[in-house]
């Protein structure tokens, strides 16, 4: 998979490193002259060049990139690198960095934007999910479709432990994707059954996720 990464500073280069060890071909554009650090990311392609151009985006070959990430420490220009890419390019999977949780309401299908992250956000949601039992926290949104990434412990107490992956009347527009059990990572399957401590990861409608999180907490009788 080719991934064009708008942005060389340290985030940037810390994306480019991990793509690579998971063999993708990885190209770092940045217009600062002095953010081009090849000795840093070796295996990567470099260009320096201003990625919110389009001359620069030809010369980076943008449509031939699977997916693109907007990385740099500017909201502006990673919306505009976004549109672009969706745009302009046609790239299948543009994914943008929000600077200022202020402007995510900004980062959706839009501006070409397919996921966003928002760094301060997801170091919240990471931390909550860290100290939380039975409440649904949100580690992620994805702008198209107006789905987001969600967890759950689930409690002690939940009336669902025991029953069938299959079996529970789950909402509509959700999907169990993920059971974490200890160090142990799981695709759900039917005939799984939850136990108490499950970490439970979902693609969900954010109109779903009350209705998800009631359906979780709910107590057993008794």
């Amino acid at each position: 998979m080719r991934v064009a990464i708008a942005g060389a500073g340290a985030v940037g280069r810390s994306i480019a490193g991990e793509l690579l060890d998971n063999g993708h071909e990885v190209l770092l554009i940045d217009k600062t002259p002095t953010a081009i650090a090849v000795e840093r990311v070796p295996r990567a392609e470099w260009l320096l060049a201003d990625a919110c151009e389009i001359a620069s985006l030809d010369e980076a070959a943008l449509q031939r990139c699977h997916v693109v990430i907007a990385a740099t420490g500017d909201d502006k220009v990673n919306l505009v690198v976004s549109l672009l890419a969706k745009t302009e390019y046609g790239v299948p999977r543009v994914v943008a960095r929000v600077n200022n949780p202020r402007n995510e309401w900004l980062f959706n299908e839009a501006w070409g934007v397919d996921v966003a992250v928002s760094t301060p956000r997801l170091m919240s949601a990471l931390v909550e999910e860290a100290v939380s039992v039975g409440d649904l926290v949100r580690l992620l949104r994805f702008s198209h479709g107006d789905a987001n990434l969600v967890e759950l412990t689930l409690p002690e107490e939940s009336a669902l432990i025991g029953t069938a992956v299959g079996d529970v009347d789950w909402p509509a527009d959700t999907t169990l994707v993920t059971i974490i059990r200890g160090s142990t990572v799981l695709t759900p399957k039917p005939d799984d059954t939850l136990e108490a401590g499950d970490e439970l990861l979902f693609v969900a409608a954010q109109a779903r996720e009350e209705q998800l999180e009631e359906l979780l907490s709910v107590r057993r009788e008794g």
